[in-house]
């Protein structure tokens, strides 16, 4: 039954979307245990793209064409899962804050974070506080991410921390924020849990967060 894991791995890392079918249709099709083929293929070749993409070896069109040839495997696998519970390692809610349209960025991280096991709700761009305060309540997710492009909306993040307090949810979640123009101290200075410079830290910075 290994034998597909390493192959489908492989075509995850090199994109070929078309193979990844097959190999996961094959896999199906011989009695692989669906989860297994998340667990023991998709994950690991998108953890080498992660790893790849931080150490600049990968860009993010390369990034974006492996989370597709992952999914088009995921969409075989899916319909095999349902009712079935697969281990989350966690929900995370991403989102952009308000004034700012930029979510690229964000969506890679989302994509990284799914690959890597967890559960996330993308909330989208121009996301006012209330939203993520509703989302906070509504989903209870381990984590809260935001993300902003501009210098001029990387304060809607401060109001967000600043809402979660007000309602006393704030405990109940670790927030973590990146975006071009953020750095550590920003995050320090705001009370934010986490920060991350790039899409591949995040998965880390989540997996670290949960773990304390």
């Amino acid at each position: 039954m290994g034998k597909y894991f390493e192959e489908i791995s492989q075509n995850v890392i090199t994109a070929k979307q078309d193979k990844v079918k097959e190999l996961t249709q094959q896999a199906i099709d011989d009695g692989v245990d669906p989860v297994e083929i998340i667990n023991s293929g998709f994950i690991p070749g998108m953890n080498v793209v992660g790893i790849r993409f931080k150490a600049g070896d990968m860009f993010v069109p390369e990034v974006l064409m492996s989370a597709r040839a992952m999914a088009a495997g995921m969409d075989l696998v899916k319909p095999l899962l349902l009712g079935r519970e697969v281990p989350s390692r966690g929900k995370v809610v991403l989102g952009t804050v308000k004034g700012d349209l930029h979510d690229i960025g964000k969506n890679l991280v989302g994509m990284m974070l799914e690959s890597a096991g967890y559960t996330v709700i993308n909330l989208g761009v121009d996301v006012p506080a209330t939203k993520f305060l509703q989302a906070v309540k509504d989903s209870k997710p381990d984590i809260l991410g935001m993300s902003a492009l501009l210098t001029t909306t990387m304060l809607g993040m401060k109001d967000v921390i600043e809402l979660l307090k007000e309602e006393g949810v704030r405990e109940q979640v670790k927030v973590i924020i990146g975006g071009a123009p953020i750095s550590k101290e920003f995050a320090d200075k705001i009370g934010a849990d986490g920060y991350a410079p790039d899409a591949g830290s995040t998965t880390e910075l989540c997996h670290n967060l949960i773990a304390r």
